[in-house]
């Protein structure tokens, strides 16, 4: 009778573990298979216990309630309410607009290898070389503004 109940306890857990992991924990990891291995520990204790006939029953009906679980599982979406459905439609600094123009002059902060920062009328900003190095304190000038993306090069 202990058998018996050890055989069911493994083969439920093993399920549970399998299906948290289909469910909360995306990928393969230590749950599933920790479920896989309790699981097959079970049905192996019952072709031990019970011989090969009883063993395959019970290898048949764990197998038929593994494939119904996982195939409802997935199909009423429960994972859904635990998914992130959101997703962010803005950009960095979308609305951020500069008050600078080409022409202007101004001083990196930094080097610029190529990208780095520079200060334009008592403002520090992100800006980008035209993939030349530039070193730190030299003066620069703002060749192009695109996209929210200020590219200057260096006055000689």
């Amino acid at each position: 009778m202990l058998e018996g109940l050890s055989v069911v306890l493994l083969i439920i857990f093993g399920l549970i573990l399998i299906l948290v992991e289909l469910i909360f924990v995306p990928g393969t990891t230590l749950v599933g298979i920790l479920g896989f291995i309790f699981t097959c520990f079970g049905i192996f204790l019952s072709f031990q216990n019970y011989g090969t006939t009883v063993g395959f029953v019970v290898l048949g009906i764990s197998s038929f309630i593994t494939v119904v679980a996982i195939y409802f599982s997935l199909k009423a979406g429960i994972y859904k309410k635990f998914a992130l459905n959101s997703s962010i439609k803005s950009r960095v600094n979308d609305e951020y607009k500069y008050d600078l123009w080409v022409g202007d002059v101004g001083k990196t902060m930094s080097s610029l290898k190529p990208f780095g920062k520079a200060e334009f009328k008592n403002q520090i900003h992100e800006v980008s070389s035209n993939g030349n190095f530039i070193d730190a304190g030299q003066a620069v000038k703002i060749i192009r503004i695109k996209d929210n993306k200020i590219f200057v090069e260096p006055i000689n």
